[in-house]
């Protein structure tokens, strides 16, 4: 039995290094924005539903502390000064860990400012609208400046990320049609699973041979 424990711990152990090993949370894709929105369908859309947030403001049309990005057709998300950036979007409801994120980046600028949260409040990582884009910041109907982004999550940040964190140290920080996807094992993680379950199988099937008998033949 202590055989067998022990296998599953390693087991356990081996899984996790080969989580941790390969964390990491990346910019995977930006795609120019359309006045008709064409990326992945949103669970959060701000209209029929709507993460729990924290400051910043639920809100429709353009004013001086909020411009509708390029393709919200409803509610949007806005952070800045006079909405107390920075603001934070809750994403712990989604059920299984995340392996990917993407919305609109509506008019992007140079003073926004994304962090991925664990579920203590901690920073995993951020990005700046200098990472998104590299020219026509703030422009509020060019495609480029309000695309759809995707973040990828891989290793142990996919179970981690819990909230994003929005800051935005000017008017202001947009963002609509949040869609989340799903984390999908690695395949060093289904790996050390087959192996560990493996070795303990091996150990269960020999400990239930119990004691083998043994024969002594003495010669005269």
């Amino acid at each position: 039995m202590n055989m067998t424990k022990h296998c599953i711990l390693a087991a356990v152990a081996l899984t996790a290094m080969s989580g941790t090993a390969h964390a990491a949370i990346s910019l995977v894709d930006v795609e120019p924005g359309s006045a008709v929105y064409e990326g992945p369908v949103p669970i959060y859309d701000f209209d029929v539903n709507t993460p729990p947030t924290t400051d910043g403001v639920v809100k429709t049309g353009s004013s001086a502390n909020g411009a509708q990005p390029l393709g919200s057709t409803g509610n949007y998300y806005s952070v800045g000064p006079s909405t107390n950036s920075p603001g934070e979007v809750d994403l712990s409801g989604f059920a299984g860990p995340i392996g990917q994120i993407s919305f609109i980046w509506g008019s992007v600028d140079t003073y926004n400012t994304l962090s991925f949260l664990d579920s203590m409040g901690g920073v995993l990582a951020s990005f700046t609208g200098s990472d998104i884009i590299s020219s026509d910041f703030g422009n509020q109907v060019l495609p480029g400046s309000n695309p759809v982004v995707f973040f990828g999550f891989t290793g142990s940040d996919a179970p981690n990320v819990a909230g994003m964190r929005l800051s935005s140290t000017q008017e202001a920080f947009e963002i609509d049609n949040i869609a989340v996807e799903a984390a999908v094992p690695e395949p060093g993680t289904w790996l050390m699973l087959l192996l560990g379950f493996g070795i303990v199988g091996a150990m269960m099937r020999r400990g239930r041979k119990g004691p083998q008998e043994v024969r002594v033949r003495y010669a005269f």
